[in-house]
């Protein structure tokens, strides 16, 4: 039971992990275009790709625990 708990925080822990580590890359690409003087629509396709790599991470990990919770692993 506790080792089930712990896995299921490692698992969460990982994926936040990767979507805050994917989060804080694509602060720094934004940061970069946005000293480049690149038009509003290239900062947005990067914003875009961010939201939805973040979010992925974050719903995989969350899909991940409620999988192995229900024992469906």
């Amino acid at each position: 039971m506790v080792s089930k708990l712990i896995n299921e925080f490692e698992t969460l822990g990982l994926y936040f992990g990767l979507a805050a580590l994917f989060f804080f890359i694509g602060m720094a690409i934004q940061d970069v275009l946005k000293k480049g003087n690149v038009p509003f629509f290239g900062r947005a396709v990067v914003w875009l790709v961010l939201f939805l790599g973040c979010s992925g991470f974050i719903a995989k990990g969350l899909i991940q625990v409620f999988w192995q919770g229900a024992g469906v692993s």
